[in-house]
């Protein structure tokens, strides 16, 4: 077996996961063009320094089952454990707070407020003052709710109780 391999392999996938988690959040939720073109290049890139002068099969199996097994070990400690998820993915962001914005969350994560805007206008809120909560996930999308959501959801709940007391009778 090709330790060599192994070793090069361990600490590409342990410096990505580094890399890659402090690149942001907003870097997780959609790739464009040249977020494409970079992962392409990357792969390419750390490819030699994985499997070094060893280019056979051999060498390439080894080195992609360590990486199987490396992402099957740090998903199994981000399961086991909450710090653990935490330190490698990070945890939710507030971003608007009952129509505030929290302008310090925002700089942190990058989000311009025009990337913010057009986040609420995908989750078809018309501005954020009419947002109850968003927030920047762990997987980089933004979640909204809005006012108008929580007067559905009411509306939807109050419908429910009265069509089981019908039902009931």
């Amino acid at each position: 077996m090709d330790y060599e391999v192994i070793y090069r392999s361990a600490a590409v996938y342990i410096f990505m996961v580094i890399a890659i988690r402090l690149a942001g959040k907003k870097e997780l939720s959609q790739l464009s063009t040249t977020d494409l073109v970079f992962i392409i290049l990357i792969s390419n890139a750390v490819q030699n320094a994985m499997v070094g002068n060893n280019v056979s099969l051999l060498g390439g199996i080894t080195a992609a089952s360590t990486l199987f097994l490396l992402n099957y070990i740090l998903k199994l400690g981000m399961f086991k454990s909450k710090v653990f998820k935490n330190i490698i993915e990070g945890e939710p962001l507030l971003l608007i707070d009952s129509g505030v914005i929290e302008k310090e969350n925002l700089e942190s994560a990058k989000i311009t407020f025009d990337e913010l805007e057009e986040a609420i206008r995908e989750h078809g809120v018309e501005n954020y003052t009419k947002v109850k909560i968003a927030i920047l996930e762990v997987d980089g999308n933004i979640s909204i709710i809005s006012n108008e959501n929580q007067k559905f959801l009411k509306t939807h709940h109050r419908r429910k109780k009265i069509h089981k007391s019908f039902a009931g009778n």
